[in-house]
């Protein structure tokens, strides 16, 4: 959900040669301490403070995979085809089938489709089976204290703290990403703050071990992002002849009759519907000859609020028309 900065190769090498012991202590236990006093002014308990932080120490592989990041290079046709795969797929349709009931049941209360929720969770973490082997607390802890984006991780170091002392999982059970995105949705903690529910009443919300909280989860960060009941997130369509591609952007939404005037067509040969609907035509091979163009519309963006990257907007959307 929230995908941190990259540095180039050259640069982490530079770091590396700087600081010989990623993990040296050198000044982490008076940055504890100044977490301890900021906690303790939010209201967090002693207790807390010291099952949580009591052990804590700064994670070698966490600075190294925050140094590490690498530019993504995949075009579309491979990013599509390695994340929508038939394995993937097939997978969906099962978690799909296997929990249907619950999907219902989210569907009629968040009005969000049972098979986007699904489509998000697959994309998220294989439907709950990849969720990260890190320690949220010690994972946060190290990268507030290591200095880039210092003041975002601690930030979300307080919230984790704050969901801990609100009893909705243990320190120990707070697994997640290197980079702190936590359980089966990849909630950052603040997220989790906003947007996690307690879907099967218990009064916890646990998206860890509990499919409901964390599908119930997914499907409310939807709807508080503009999810809109009855309507597609989009299609793939065909371009006319000589479409001006500079026009191709997500910004650019305009009714689907006037795009229908232009001469777009659904791949399956039928017409765009004459309506006042706004759209935008996006092309996710551009700029090196793209071979897909579709018409997304306002709930493609409500995916995009959950992972801010056009790829990963339309992949969701092509993986929940194929889930159910």
């Amino acid at each position: 959900m929230n995908r941190p900065g990259r540095r180039s190769v050259l640069t982490f090498a530079l770091l590396t040669l700087a600081r010989p012991a990623l993990a040296q202590t050198e000044g982490f236990d008076s940055f504890l301490d100044g977490v301890r006093a900021e906690a303790r002014r939010a209201g967090i308990s002693a207790a807390t403070l010291q099952r949580a932080l009591g052990s804590v120490r700064p994670v070698d592989r966490v600075i190294e995979l925050d140094r590490r990041q690498p530019e993504s290079s995949l075009t579309w046709e491979a990013y599509r085809d390695r994340i929508v795969s038939q394995v993937r797929i097939d997978n969906g349709r099962r978690a799909y089938a296997d929990n249907r009931a619950l999907l219902d049941s989210l569907q009629a209360r968040f009005r969000v489709p049972g098979r986007v929720i699904v489509a998000i969770w697959g994309m998220e973490t294989n439907y709950g089976t990849n969720t990260g082997g890190f320690g949220v607390v010690e994972a946060l802890a190290t990268l507030a204290w290591d200095g880039r984006r210092a003041a975002y991780f601690r930030g979300e170091l307080i919230s984790a703290l704050r969901i801990i002392e609100a009893g909705h999982v243990t320190p120990e059970r707070m697994r997640g990403s290197w980079a702190g995105a936590m359980g089966q949705p990849q909630f950052m903690p603040t997220s989790f703050e906003r947007l996690a529910v307690d879907a099967d009443g218990d009064g916890r919300k646990d998206i860890w071990d509990s499919r409901a909280d964390a599908l119930g989860s997914i499907a409310n960060y939807l709807a508080r992002s503009g999810w809109q009941e009855e309507e597609r997130w989009g299609r793939e369509v065909r371009l006319p002849e000589g479409f001006d591609t500079a026009t191709a952007t997500r910004e650019n939404v305009r009714p689907l009759r006037e795009w229908a005037r232009q001469g777009l067509a659904f791949t399956d040969g039928t017409a765009l519907p004459a309506s006042d609907t706004g759209a935008a035509v996006l092309i996710p091979g551009l700029p090196n000859g793209g071979t897909q163009a579709f018409l997304v519309l306002a709930n493609f963006n409500a995916i995009r609020r959950y992972n801010p990257s056009n790829f990963y907007a339309l992949a969701v959307g092509l993986l929940s028309d194929r889930v159910a």
